[in-house]
């Protein structure tokens, strides 16, 4: 077996923590509403074309025509993006800073909105300290599209079958199998780092470690 060369990460899920309820829980106290909302609205089909580049004004708009008495949630959907991102997780960061530290070459790759990952990297500066990222809405790719995994090989020089992808989408891990990249699926920091030593990435230490984020 190759030796991995490259690790990738996903961003959303695996180091910070997302969950488009906790805008919502004051302004639609309701579970059942809420999820309706996030659902019909604010849906994930919607969310991905703003990752697919649209600018948030245009996607505002075009909801926002679609369901007028919706307006003020739709804008909210934007303006609260830091209480649905409210926290880096310590543990999968750590893991993370333990690759760069072992010297592992890392990349990240996320579907995260251009204008999104900007406002992330703001907030969570560890996000600058990996040799580059793709953000999908640059591109207007989203994965599973086995094209974004070919540019992003391309645009960072990784050979596929010595590249690492870690993502907590089981949809995404075989995308990137399929574009002839070895890959994990994230389900926890303790797991992650098992799964990194059974594919031969070692890492200094063998117990998650807290991590400013």
């Amino acid at each position: 077996m190759q030796p991995i060369r490259h690790i990738v990460f996903d961003i959303g899920k695996v180091l910070l923590h997302y969950d488009p309820h906790l805008a919502y829980q004051e302004l639609i106290p309701a579970e059942a509403e809420r999820r309706a909302f996030l659902e019909e609205v604010c849906s994930n089909a919607w969310n991905l074309e703003q990752d697919r580049g649209r600018s948030w004004a245009d996607a505002e708009a075009e909801a926002i025509a679609r369901h007028p008495d919706k307006a003020e949630l739709i804008r909210a959907f934007r303006q609260r993006w830091s209480m649905m991102v409210p926290y880096a997780y310590e543990d999968s960061v750590a893991v993370f800073r333990d690759t760069l530290a072992a010297g592992h070459d890392v990349t990240l790759l996320t579907n995260f909105a251009s204008d999104t990952f900007v406002e992330a990297r703001r907030r969570f500066p560890f996000l600058d300290e990996t040799r580059g990222v793709t953000v999908s809405g640059e591109l207007r790719l989203v994965k599973p599209d086995l094209a974004i995994y070919r540019h992003h090989a391309a645009t960072f020089g990784l050979d596929p079958a010595a590249t690492l992808f870690i993502d907590d989408s089981e949809p995404n891990v075989e995308g990137a199998r399929q574009a002839g990249w070895r890959a994990l699926h994230f389900t926890g920091a303790d797991k992650l780092r098992a799964d990194l030593a059974s594919e031969g990435v070692k890492l200094d230490r063998a117990k998650p470690r807290l991590a400013r984020a």
